[in-house]
């Protein structure tokens, strides 16, 4: 039997100033192919390029990965602010009904930092631009030298920086085997309030949403806001989660 599929989001990048592109990054790549099992199909984050039956035609399951630019406020009935940007209203045009469709339709869907906010906003939820500005948060951005450049050590960047604490019986306490993690953190947005059917099973020590559910989502539904795809080869909570994903994209594609 061949490999399963999970769709790839690309994101939009100027490329030495002059070319238009649609980019995944491999670390995405390597979590799809080494941990969850799956042959990575980029697709065009954007409907320009991407017809959303289509792609659900072709692909057993899709990661919705982070990425530079932040959800439109538009999306969530809050105005736009230039401290903000950047935007990629493409790829939340492609995004936000593409999450609607994964779920209605059974397919696998995962969303990492930015693809967890889309899962928020999808299913009628808020987010903040700037989580560490709410009283009693963190700075949840990713570290960085003390002339304001970010550190040049991805194992700096991408170390584990505070708790999450799960819901005790929930999907994600069941993945991991208990009932508190630690994460990398490399975010600006976050969650305000969840949408009616975003259901919370990971909380931060200081309040912020980092684990999500689709309530009666058929099949896997997840979403993380920290960045689970940097090293699930040898990290056992990023590692549990690829492998989960993995295996509902597996019972898709041994349905179709």
């Amino acid at each position: 039997m061949t490999r399963p599929v999970i769709g790839v989001i690309g994101n939009a990048y100027v490329v030495e100033n002059r070319f238009t592109t649609q980019m995944a990054g491999q670390n995405n790549l390597r979590a799809v192919t080494e941990v969850a099992d799956a042959l990575p199909l980029i697709f065009a984050g954007d409907p320009e390029f991407t017809n959303i039956p289509d792609l659900l035609s072709v692909v057993d399951g899709v990661l919705l990965t982070g990425a530079r630019a932040n959800v439109h406020p538009s999306r969530f009935a809050t105005e736009p602010n230039p401290k903000h940007e950047p935007y990629d209203e493409a790829r939340d045009a492609l995004a936000l009904p593409l999450i609607e469709a994964c779920v209605a339709q059974g397919v696998p869907v995962f969303g990492v930092c930015r693809g967890f906010q889309e899962m928020n906003v999808a299913f009628g939820g808020s987010l903040h631009p700037e989580i560490r500005e709410l009283p009693g948060r963190m700075n949840h951005r990713m570290p960085r030298l003390e002339n304001g450049e970010i550190h040049p050590d991805p194992q700096v960047v991408f170390a584990d920086r505070h708790e999450v604490r799960l819901t005790p019986g929930g999907t994600f306490a069941g993945i991991f085997g208990r009932d508190s993690i630690r994460v990398n953190s490399l975010h600006g947005q976050g969650i305000l309030e969840p949408g009616p059917r975003v259901v919370t099973e990971g909380i931060a020590e200081d309040g912020t949403v980092e684990a999500i559910r689709i309530e009666d989502a058929p099949s896997f539904a997840l979403g993380v806001q920290w960045h689970a795809e940097y090293d699930p080869q040898t990290n056992p909570v990023n590692r549990a989660l690829f492998e989960v994903f993995g295996e509902a994209v597996r019972a898709h594609h041994a349905a179709a």
